[in-house]
């Protein structure tokens, strides 16, 4: 390889140090500092009232701070003791069941979101969906 410079790799050098027009930025679609905002909440030991509660507020906190994803950890619901229980729902007793039904009656939080991850929801190897957010609309 050779590691000498022509004159003329020299003067179109000093050229373009020189030259005030900017140059194009090609990679202006890619936005290479942007972080991927993730947080995770855990209900276990809430009652409905409480998880419904959290749950609420934890959503409309991870939007105004522009978190894009949540993991809400529920539990399977297999130790819970409303299964037994014949006056009660089996399902919309159990938070794994309750909270994304919460969540999804609550037209004022379904405007944060795009997606609840409801086949994680009906999975029963799993004790955790996600929820995706919108970007928060900022007013100039």
């Amino acid at each position: 390889m050779n590691n000498k410079l022509s004159d003329k790799d020299k003067l179109d050098w000093q050229n373009f140090v020189n030259n005030k027009e900017k140059l194009e930025i090609k990679d202006k679609d890619f936005n290479f500092n942007q972080k991927k905002s993730f947080s995770s909440i855990d209900l276990h030991g809430y009652t409905l009232e409480e998880a419904n509660l959290k749950i609420s507020n934890f959503i409309k906190t991870c939007y105004e701070n522009n978190i894009e994803k949540i993991n809400v950890i529920t539990g399977k619901g297999l130790r819970s003791k409303n299964i037994h229980d014949p006056y009660q729902s089996t399902n919309l007793s159990i938070l794994k069941y309750s909270v994304p039904s919460f969540i999804k009656e609550n037209s004022n939080l379904m405007q944060k979101i795009i997606s609840i991850d409801f086949e994680a929801v009906e999975n029963p190897n799993k004790g955790n969906f996600d929820i995706f957010l919108k970007k928060k609309k900022i007013i100039k």
